[in-house]
């Protein structure tokens, strides 16, 4: 893989990117160390939660569809509101 084959993989060059990488680490690590959080509680957290969802079953699926139509109860006039705006604007 040549070079700029492998800067437009990785977003950058090799060094920006391992830089980048590095502080975002960093920043992570402090921000979950505040939390008093581990990443191996983060991966027990995520299987529990698709158990408890397997458990459910499909109760799970009726509860997510309210919580769709209770989503789009805000979020659809907002679009609207937002559409019929731009709509003025380009006018």
């Amino acid at each position: 893989m040549s070079d700029s084959g492998l800067s437009r993989f990785l977003g950058g060059s090799p060094a920006q990117v391992l830089l980048r990488l590095v502080f975002l680490s960093f920043v992570v690590g402090i921000i979950l160390s505040a939390l008093n959080l581990n990443p191996i509680d983060l991966v027990h957290m995520a299987v529990n939660f698709v158990e408890r969802l397997w458990d459910m079953g499909f109760h799970a699926i009726g509860r997510l569809g309210n919580y769709l139509v209770v989503g789009a109860i805000v979020v659809i006039p907002i679009w609207l509101v937002m559409r019929l705006l731009a709509m003025g604007k380009s006018r």
